[in-house]
């Protein structure tokens, strides 16, 4: 009845990882391990975006052409004055930068959709700041308002299926406070 689970953990010296240990647990123990979680801050927030949009790969280009750990489009990389996208795929903190800059411009756009939505069930979710940047980032800010402005009637998914709904699920309750509203924001 009760398996048992290995946990694999790595010792890590000087960034390199050193030693690789396995733990059995057995399945019964499992609840009692204490396995390193995201916390729900912006951090917390932007790492589980990017493993949702990449599996956190700055340099993963998709078949539609979304390029790095965020999965930027190339007309939204313009909106930043970034058309080099050799050099973006290259360099972390680029995209780092952009991101951060897209949830304020984003934030910006949606700022009066924030004020009147959060904390309201539209089309059977319940409203977040954190879920309404991830579903901008996913579909637009604009299809995030029609959304919201429709009380769930106007739905949106992108290329591959994905709905806003779930990104509002997804990325709920996230604290994403210390994002100031910005309307030209700059990489």
């Amino acid at each position: 009845m009760g398996g048992i689970i290995l946990l694999t953990s790595f010792t890590v010296i000087n960034d390199k990882k050193e030693k690789a240990v396995t733990t059995p647990v057995p399945a019964h123990e499992i609840e009692k391990v204490n396995i390193p979680f995201l916390q729900k801050d912006f951090v917390g927030f932007k790492e589980a975006l990017a493993f949702k949009e990449s599996q956190g790969n700055y340099r993963v280009v998709n078949e539609l052409g979304y390029l790095g750990k965020y999965q930027f489009g190339r007309e939204t990389l313009k909106r930043f004055r970034i058309y080099n996208t050799d050099y973006f795929l290259k360099n972390p903190k680029l995209q780092e930068r952009t991101f951060v800059a897209y949830c304020k411009l984003n934030k910006w756009i949606l700022r009066k959709d924030i004020k009147r939505s959060v904390g309201k069930t539209i089309g059977g979710v319940k409203i977040t700041e954190s879920g309404i940047l991830a579903a901008a980032h996913l579909g637009g800010a604009g299809n995030v308002k029609k959304f919201l402005r429709s009380n769930g009637a106007i739905k949106f998914n992108d290329a591959f299926g994905t709905s806003i709904q779930s990104y509002l699920k997804k990325f709920a309750n996230y604290d994403v406070s210390n994002i100031k509203a910005n309307k030209k924001p700059i990489v």
